[in-house]
């Protein structure tokens, strides 16, 4: 039997491995590969003197791009210490309230105290989303917002050869992908599977109410670019086709 705890440790130290390739990419105003930013969706908006927090902060540089927005609180919760050290290195003049925990366990931050909680490209480790959208429900004040992005469930099934797509797995089939390697290193992950309503649902049981569901186009600056043929996991051939991402917007009942 597989036990909770010991997914997250090993995928906590695979991370550790692994975070050096993660530094500085998928963070705001990006919110994926080759996915429309936050300056065309505006989905978050003005930051001035609100107090934000990051679920998987990786190496900061979407804390600093909060700071640049004007922020007046800066706080990220992230599982691997290797990437609190890149966040650190970022943040070097920023002041920043940083824990290293896993984003489905309860670390004592403060309730109700934030204007947004966000997260890119982070939300989908989770292993338990019912208590993840909980905590972060019972973290902002009423009112507040969360945003978050992560890769569209059915963008893994698509696969491109000899400029054909076709399905490739199951979309029903929820669980987790076991990966004994990643990046190239001896770095075993296990990445939970959800469908698109999974993740909907947990967020309406957690009382949120839907603001916006956007599934992903290429920026507009790209679409009337030459877009050559690839048949690389993300390709802006392949994001032309289909949503690379999913991006979700909620909101904490007044």
């Amino acid at each position: 039997m597989i036990i909770l705890k010991d997914i997250i440790e090993s995928n906590q130290s695979s991370w550790n491995i692994v975070a050096k390739y993660f530094n500085g990419i998928d963070a705001l105003p990006s919110y994926g590969p080759f996915t429309q930013s936050e300056e065309e969706l505006n989905l978050i908006g003005a930051c001035d003197g609100k107090n934000v927090l990051e679920i998987g902060f990786g190496s900061g540089h979407s804390l600093l791009y909060m700071h640049n927005k004007g922020a007046a609180e800066l706080w990220g919760v992230d599982f691997s210490i290797a990437q609190m050290a890149f966040a650190r290195e970022t943040l070097a003049d920023i002041e920043a309230t940083l824990y290293t925990a896993p984003m489905e366990q309860e670390i004592g931050l403060p309730k109700e105290y934030f204007d947004l909680v966000y997260s890119i490209y982070a939300i989908g480790w989770s292993n338990d989303l019912a208590k993840t959208f909980q905590l972060i429900y019972s973290y902002l004040k009423p009112g507040g917002e969360f945003v978050f992005s992560w890769e569209h469930p059915f963008y893994a099934q698509i696969k491109c050869q000899d400029h054909q797509f076709y399905l490739n797995g199951s979309y029903q089939q929820e669980g987790s992908i076991d990966m004994p390697t990643f990046k190239g290193e001896d770095a075993p992950m296990m990445v939970p599977k959800y469908k698109m309503a999974t993740f909907v649902n947990e967020l309406l049981k957690a009382n949120f109410e839907l603001v916006s569901l956007i599934e992903s186009d290429i920026p507009k600056d790209m679409k009337n670019t030459d877009i050559p043929y690839s048949e690389r996991y993300y390709s802006l051939h392949k994001a032309n086709h289909f949503p690379t991402t999913f991006i979700i917007k909620v909101k904490k009942k007044e």
